[in-house]
Parts: C-alpha cells; structure tokens; sequence
C-alpha cells in the first residue's frame, strides 16, 4: 500500500513593501501641504502684514501719546522757560524806560500782569494773539490799547495748555482787581461784567480790559469774557497799531504752521532712517545714542508746530 504523498508547507504571503521614500536634503524645509498650507506663502505675507500693521498702529498710538504728553506737561515746560526769561528782560526795559508803549514785534514782552484772585503774579503779556505768541503766555491784541491807555485792552490766554495762564478766569468775581505794569506804569482794572461769545461785553466805560479765554479745558468752541473798568486816569495812546491778521482771532488755528509742520516731519523721518542705516554699520547702541538728541530736538519741533494748529485759546 502506498503512503499517502506530504503536501509541501507553504509560506505565509508577505505584504508588499511600501514604497522608498527620498529624505529630504540637509538644509531644506519640509514641503508644505499645499499652497496656503500651514507654512505656505499665503500664511507667510499674511502674518507679515499683520505684523506690519501691529507696528504701524503701535507707532502711531505712541506719537499720538507723546504729543498729549506734550501738551499737557512739556508744553507748561517750554512756557515756564520763556516766561522766566521775558520777564528778566522786561525788568530790565522798565528800568531803562525803554519798554514799548506803542506797536511792538510779535511775541515781544508788553506789559506785566497780576490776578491775585486767581494766582496769578508777574506774568508776561507778550505782542498778539496767534497760536504761536499764545505759546509765551497771554497776549495782547495788536489793534487795541495797552493796559492803562485811554481805550480798550484786549488780552487772550489759554486754558489748558502752555502754562493755561487763563485757567481759572472764570472765578474772577465782580470787583477782583487786575494789576498790569507797561512802559507807562504800573495800573490797577476793576472786575466789572461778564461776557462769552454769543453775548459780547457792552460796557460803556471808555477805559477798560477784557480778558478773553476759551470755554473749555478740552477742545473750545467757544469763549469767555471778563471785562474790568480802568482805576484813575489813563496814559496817552500813541496809535499807529498794525492790523490784526486772521491768526489773532479767538479760537484761530495757525494754519501758517502747516507748511512748516511738513518740513520738520520730513527731518524727522529722515533723522529715523538714517539712525537705522548707521546701526546696520556701526554699533547698533552707539549709532542710536549718538542720533537720539537730534530726533528728540526734531519729534519736539514736530510737535510743537502741531499745537500750532489747534484752536489759539486751547
């Protein structure tokens, strides 16, 4: 009998390899998923935009926030400064009799000023009433008497910023008295009547102030008047004053500043570039330490022709 023949083992079917992939060079990247994938070039412009915008804002909002700190602090500064010389100088006029008592240059010292009522002492009263004489401490308007001659003497100031010499006028109450020293003099005004611009002052005293200032700490729009009466007999007034120009009204914007606002921007930015080219060749620390005071002397001149533009009693 013949044995049954063995049937041959046979393997188990191996899967099929998979198939080999190439790495990567060294130094490449991995491949992205897809055009706009997680590392693609629309991912990668649209987070450089954005970046570039972040900084963009970022910047502006701090030069927004400078120039309010200017306003409010460094502005008082730079008023203090000029009113501490002015005043040397005026002393000294009066004392050699040659202070003027007729048409005087723009932003010249005029007169000396005292409100004890709201605390003011020996201030400068300075030659017109634009954006930029206002910047030096109240002003007289150019087409009316000095303090203490026969007519009316109209003087602005501001509320708020560059000393706000004029901030507390409205608490002058009738019968305070104003002090003003001139070339003529020294005179004494008597609070008399109030006044704003929907309802100017009518007074029918020949000799007489009126103190005129905004109505508002903040932007403004409109302003308040304190008119005082002439204590004794006036000086002459000699005339011949010049014509005020648009600038003098209240509440005018310097807008002669502008031209001169461009210029100083482009200095700015100019001075900013050329700090970033000079660290790309020199010490980065030194090349910025070394152009910081020019672009603080010019972000100052910037911003101090910007406040130019703002309403002349702000």
């Amino acid at each position: 009998m013949t044995a049954p023949a063995l049937e041959k083992p046979t393997a188990p079917a191996q899967p099929a390899p998979a198939p080999a992939v190439e790495p990567d060079a060294p130094g490449t990247a991995p491949k992205p998923d897809g055009p706009d994938g997680p590392s693609g070039p629309g991912r990668t412009a649209g987070r450089i935009r954005f970046l570039q915008g972040a900084w963009a804002v970022s910047l502006l909002a701090a030069l927004t926030l400078g120039f309010v700190g200017y306003l409010f602090t460094l502005s008082h500064v730079q008023e203090k400064h000029f009113q501490s010389t002015a005043y040397k100088s005026f002393r000294d006029q009066l004392a050699k009799a040659t202070a003027p008592t007729g048409a005087a240059g723009s932003g010249d010292p005029v007169a000396l000023l005292d409100i004890p009522a709201i605390g003011l002492h020996h201030v400068v009263v300075v030659e017109g009433t634009t954006g930029r004489d206002l910047m030096r401490g109240p002003g007289h308007r150019r087409d009316t008497a000095l303090p203490g001659q026969t007519g009316v003497a109209v003087l602005f100031g501001r509320g708020a910023t560059f000393g706000a010499p004029f901030a507390e006028l409205t608490k002058l109450r009738v019968g305070d008295k104003i002090e003003a020293t001139t070339g003529q003099g020294k005179f004494t005004y008597t609070v008399n009547v109030y006044g704003d611009e929907d309802h100017p002052i009518a007074d029918p005293a020949r000799n007489r102030m009126v103190l005129v200032t905004g109505d508002s700490d903040w932007i403004p729009r409109s302003t308040v008047m304190i008119g005082a009466r002439l204590d004794g007999e006036p000086q002459a007034n000699p005339g011949g004053r010049p014509r005020t120009v648009p600038y003098d009204k209240a509440l005018a914007a310097d807008k002669g500043a502008l031209a001169t606002l461009q210029l100083w921007t482009l200095g700015l930015l100019g001075a900013v570039v050329a700090a970033i080219v000079l660290a790309r060749y020199w010490h980065r620390s030194a090349a910025y330490l070394s152009l910081a005071p020019v672009v603080g002397a010019l972000l100052w001149a910037v911003y101090e022709n910007a406040a130019a533009l703002l309403p002349n009693l702000y």
